[in-house]
């Protein structure tokens, strides 16, 4: 199993710091970012490498790329995504489809989490699960946050921005484990999205998934104080807390 980052998009809303870095290397406690933040997680739960899907401002993190693996003792492997500026992040996850073989936890360039939400995704594996969400089952949600429903065993019906907080179980936060065996279904549920609508998500991947009869589970991650990084107010809040971890 390796690491793997979504990284690539352009985070419009946090300009100017975007203007000449992506979302995931702005800086969040001193000189560290979301990015090193991520890589020390997968590196205190023993993965050794790392992808790392890249598009916005890529020289940036090509410049950092040797300075990375130094310094948190993995091997980083850049995969390119040619439309990031232009498509949603269905297909940058595709971009990714090839390491998805291998089994990876994938991790948002933009949530700011400790290292207990990769220990508990770890925790959860062992019962057949092949794709498992962690889920913030604790926050009070409003309409911006992705909401995930789900009903007993049959784990995730619904995940999506678009549904009323009140009847969500509770909120994805941009980390999940997958499977080696989930790697050919994702993949193509990925592609049919983008396919469909360019804009889309990649949890609207994991929808088509679900609809398609597949089963993905959650784990929740129980009292952790974590962000999502879209705009200043966020950035604000991630500053506050990435000093924590």
């Amino acid at each position: 199993m390796i690491g793997l980052v979504l990284a690539a998009g352009a985070g419009r809303r946090l300009r100017p710091y975007t203007d000449t870095l992506p979302k995931a290397l702005v800086p969040v406690d001193g000189e560290k970012t979301v990015l090193d933040l991520t890589l020390a997680n997968f590196a205190e739960i023993g993965l050794t490498e790392v992808a790392v899907v890249v598009g916005y401002r890529k020289e940036a993190v090509y410049e950092r790329k040797a300075e990375l693996e130094a310094k948190y003792g993995v091997t980083l492997t850049l995969i390119d995504n040619d439309k990031a500026e232009e498509w949603n992040n269905a297909y940058s996850l595709w971009c990714a489809r090839d390491v998805l073989t291998r089994g990876v936890i994938l991790a948002n360039g933009d949530t700011v989490h400790p290292v207990s939400v990769e220990k508990t995704l770890l925790a959860a594996r062992g019962n057949g699960q092949k794709i498992i969400l962690a889920l913030d089952t604790v926050k009070h949600l409003a309409d911006e946050e992705m909401k995930v429903i789900t009903e007993g065993d049959k784990g995730v019906r619904h995940i999506t921005k678009l549904m009323d907080p009140a009847t969500a179980t509770g909120e994805y936060i941009g980390v999940t484990l997958i499977e080696p065996e989930a790697a050919a279904e994702l993949a193509d549920a990925l592609k049919a999205t983008f396919e469909r609508d360019p804009d889309l998500y990649y949890e609207d991947g994991y929808q088509e998934l679900v609809n398609r009869g597949f089963t993905i589970d959650v784990a929740p991650i129980g009292e952790v104080t974590w962000v999502e990084i879209d705009n200043h107010d966020d950035l604000a809040k991630g500053r506050e807390i990435a000093c924590l971890y």
